[in-house]
């Protein structure tokens, strides 16, 4: 199996919609003029994910001030991510990428080893995109505690 092909900075970020947790298509292009962190993550409500999200939700004010919206992606149905989304009081948007079509165009899709066993799905994965829609920054693999704040850092917020 070859990998999956990684987004560099300076790239256009690849076009998607996909549905939310109420099944609205959301556009990559709703947000073109702002900066937003599109976020890869494997499972809803399993802990790491649950870990970077509700880290996501808890910078959340912070990020937006510093004029930067959050978006997460995962290959979960749209009733998991509703589910997801409502326990863990998660209010920015969570996409259902069923299929992994986008998760792949973005590089987020490979081999990873999951109890000891090499399979294949989500890379965890983060990317901030320009108002303009160039990727500014991408981390594959990052691990899902201290992600946030270190993404926050960088971003100087």
């Amino acid at each position: 199996m070859t990998g999956p092909t990684k987004l560099s900075a300076g790239q256009q970020a690849p076009a998607f919609t996909l549905p939310d947790a109420t099944g609205t298509p959301v556009s990559l292009e709703d947000y073109r003029g702002g900066r937003v962190v599109v976020y890869f993550y494997p499972k809803a409500a399993t802990p790491g994910c649950t870990t970077e999200a509700c880290d996501f939700r808890d910078s959340l004010d912070a990020l937006n001030a510093g004029g930067v919206k959050v978006i997460g992606i995962s290959p979960d149905p749209v009733e998991d991510i509703a589910k997801f989304a409502e326990d863990y009081s998660l209010t920015f948007p969570l996409l259902a990428d069923d299929g992994a079509a986008v998760a792949r165009a973005w590089g987020a899709w490979g081999e990873k080893i999951v109890n000891g066993e090499v399979r294949e799905g989500i890379l965890r994965s983060t990317a901030v995109v320009s108002p303009g829609g160039e990727i500014e920054s991408v981390d594959y693999n990052v691990q899902a505690d201290g992600h946030v704040a270190a993404l926050r850092t960088r971003l100087g917020l």
